[in-house]
């Protein structure tokens, strides 16, 4: 369906795309000094699901309405805000999360991980922006094509955010044993998490 010279294309393009450090790169990093490497990679599990959602909202058609219409942009905008200062205020109050107990936030981190790609709207005019380029009516469903390339893309994002947010939760493993650390990393991971959602207030939609 996809010819060999597309997909040669696409994967070193989408791989660079990874690479270059942004909002889910910074959210698994922070999960990952907040609360593990098992607890990054988890968050970067969800962040390549809601990516995958992206990419299937922009197949069918859906992307065209939060691109035209101004206030569903905001709608999701805003609530992606709201999300990540509700992460913020957990961080700083909570501190960074002992070793002995992992289990609640990696339950919860893909969760996180995914909510937090989904309310930035940014990224369903990337996958407009990106993905078309690769696509062609000619080689059969436009939809399985979005499908095809999005996995890939998703695929490298988990690896490339699951390797940053691990290296952040080694890190984070060392300092969570000593109180004021642990209190430190958690100041540090909501100061990243509010970062993100000023970030994200301030975005334009061109």
């Amino acid at each position: 369906m996809i010819e060999t010279v597309t997909l040669l294309t696409f994967i070193p393009a989408s791989l660079a795309l990874n690479l270059t450090p942004g909002a889910d790169m910074m959210f698994c990093f922070g999960q990952g000094l907040r609360a593990g490497a098992r607890s990054a990679i988890a968050a970067s599990a969800g962040v390549a699901a809601g990516g995958i959602v992206h990419v299937l909202l922009a197949g069918l058609g859906l992307g065209a309405a939060v691109a035209t219409l101004p206030w569903l942009f905001d709608v999701i905008r805003w609530m992606g805000v709201a999300y990540l200062l509700y992460l913020a205020w957990g961080a700083i109050r909570n501190g960074a999360v002992s070793v002995d107990a992992p289990a609640k936030p990696t339950k919860f981190a893909f969760r996180n991980g995914m909510v937090v790609n989904l309310t930035n709207p940014k990224v369903i005019l990337f996958v407009l922006a990106f993905i078309p380029q690769f696509v062609d009516p000619a080689q059969g469903s436009v939809l399985l094509q979005f499908l095809i390339f999005g996995t890939i893309s998703a695929l490298g994002g988990f690896v490339v955010n699951g390797l940053v947010g691990a290296f952040a939760g080694g890190a984070g493993r060392v300092l969570t044993s000593n109180p004021r650390a642990s209190r430190i990393m958690g100041w540090v991971t909501g100061g990243i998490f509010s970062a993100l959602a000023i970030r994200l207030a301030i975005m334009e939609r061109a």
